[in-house]
């Protein structure tokens, strides 16, 4: 269509006459109403933004001769960090005549690496840098994956306004059964007796 033919058809219409694609050959338009499509687009930028994950890295310090339930305890708050589609950063620290115990430290992030296999990659292999040997974990791309989706739930979730739904036994729940009054059984009602008339007064 020549474009004066679709400029004039768009005022027809009460529309705009909007380029999509400028690079193609010959440029491709439509018509549309421009000010809802800028919205529409706008609000796709919006909740890519909120579905977005922000990948954080978090530093765990350990030592040549951290304790057995010391080491546990970090490696259980690294899994769930790790879970959530962040980075852990295991450092470490070699103290005094520590540096001597370079075996050691290598075997701790060795385990490390073997209790989070699941869940880790090594992003970054072991190094020394001064007294810290340390390495750098990211989450496996099906972890990752999942905690955008995750992320994106949240964010639809947010974004729609909803409300949780109320707690059974809250404000507005039914009373229970016990809390009414209890009725009597006819069969009971049916048993009870009028009570006897009061006698006469002698006569004076």
């Amino acid at each position: 269509m020549p474009l004066e033919a679709a400029l004039e058809r768009a005022r027809s219409e009460g529309l705009d006459l909007v380029e999509i694609s400028p690079m193609a050959s010959p440029p491709v338009c439509k018509i549309m109403d421009y000010g809802k499509f800028k919205y529409e687009e706008k609000k796709k930028a919006a909740e890519s933004r909120r579905a977005q994950v922000t990948v954080q890295l978090k530093e765990v310090k350990l030592r040549p001769k951290t304790e057995e339930h010391d080491y546990e305890f970090k490696v259980r708050n690294m899994r769930r960090f790790i879970e959530d589609g962040n980075k852990a950063k295991v450092v470490i620290q070699f103290r005094g005549r520590e540096i001597t115990y370079k075996n050691q430290g290598s075997a701790i992030l060795d385990d490390v690496v073997q209790d989070l296999k699941d869940i880790a990659v090594v992003e970054q292999p072991p190094r020394m840098e001064g007294r810290l040997m340390f390495m750098v974990l990211a989450p496996t791309p099906k972890v990752a994956q999942k905690a955008r989706e995750a992320a994106k739930q949240a964010a639809n979730k947010k974004g729609h306004g909803e409300k949780p739904a109320a707690a059974s036994g809250g404000e507005g729940a039914p009373k229970a059964a016990a809390e009414r009054p209890s009725e009597k059984p006819p069969e009971d009602a049916a048993r009870e007796e009028p009570a006897p008339a009061p006698a006469p007064a002698p006569a004076s």
